[in-house]
């Protein structure tokens, strides 16, 4: 079952499909939450997921061997649209070596106190690894954006910035700056907007309340911020626009099937990982007589 399932899926699976480039005019409305399914039951999920983590932990362990690219994740959508059952699923197999998680929560009063992008810089990947954050630098023009109050009364914008537009068209030009000079440096950095319908996140929203395990997850401020749903599918419309360019493109996967996204979410990884030139370093002429002759003084070591 496994070698036909990742047929079957690679068969039917094109990235342009979710990759937002440049010269795109990205329409939210245009772009499904819900799409035929890549597997046909329970079984089939886990046998081709199963086949991905493998490929990815193999990508990942020559990337941490060549050391010369590192890899950046983000994740960002609307509340319960998936991202922790996501990052949780797709990246199981790799090894924890070469993999870090990040969340970002509401900044610190220390972090407040940097740009907008201090915090995010700290946690960035070293070479030969895999950072993944929940959220990012993007909450700046998404939940500031949406609330433009917090540009004054928490971040403190210097006075002579007199208009709200300036202040995204200028984070929407760092921000690109700031992925290209990534990519310049051996960084690659892959995005995911998840996105799930309104009706679809109400029902998580529900299912949050209902379950005891998930209720820890449910804040009463993720109905506040449900009011705001016309307002962030504005942002994130503008934000993808600004942002997705042809060496840091914005991947928008339908989200209202976890195991559809799941599965589309680490193909995409998958793809992105073999388009990196890497290779496990080889040892010249010399190394490999030394090696070789260090086997023989291992095999005496053994009989001492």
């Amino acid at each position: 079952m496994g070698l036909r399932s990742i047929k079957i899926l690679m068969k039917n699976f094109d990235i342009k499909d979710y990759r937002v480039n440049d010269k795109d005019s990205f329409k939210i409305k245009k772009h499904p939450t819900k799409i035929k399914d890549f597997y046909e039951d329970k079984a089939e999920y886990e046998t081709i997921l199963s086949e991905l983590q493998t490929e990815m932990d193999e990508l990942q362990s020559m990337m941490y061997a060549h050391n010369r690219y590192g890899v950046l994740v983000i994740f960002q959508a609307m509340d319960a649209a998936g991202k922790d059952g996501t990052m949780k699923a797709v990246f199981q197999g790799v090894h924890p070596l070469g993999l870090s998680f990040y969340s970002f929560k509401r900044p610190s009063e220390t972090e407040l106190n940097h740009d907008f992008m201090w915090r995010c810089f700290k946690k960035l990947p070293e070479r030969g690894k895999v950072q993944v954050f929940n959220r990012s630098y993007y909450e700046e023009v998404l939940v500031v954006k949406v609330h433009p109050e917090i540009l004054q009364d928490y971040q403190k914008m210097p006075n002579e910035i007199k208009s709200e537009k300036e202040i995204w068209e200028n984070r929407y030009k760092d921000i690109k700056n700031f992925e290209d000079y990534l990519a310049n440096n051996g960084i690659k950095v892959i995005k995911f907007f998840l996105n799930v319908s309104k009706e679809e996140q109400g029902n998580r929203l529900i299912e949050r309340i209902e379950d005891i395990t998930k209720n820890w997850k449910f804040e009463e401020g993720d109905i506040k911020e449900r009011g705001f749903w016309k307002e962030y599918q504005e942002a994130y419309e503008e934000m993808i626009n600004k942002t997705s360019t042809k060496e840091n493109p914005w991947y928008v996967v339908p989200a209202d099937d976890k195991k559809n996204m799941r599965l589309i979410v680490a193909k995409i990884m998958s793809e992105n990982l073999k388009s990196l030139k890497m290779n496990y370093p080889e040892p010249d002429e010399a190394r490999k007589k030394t090696l070789e002759g260090l086997i023989d003084t291992i095999r005496q070591q053994n009989n001492s």
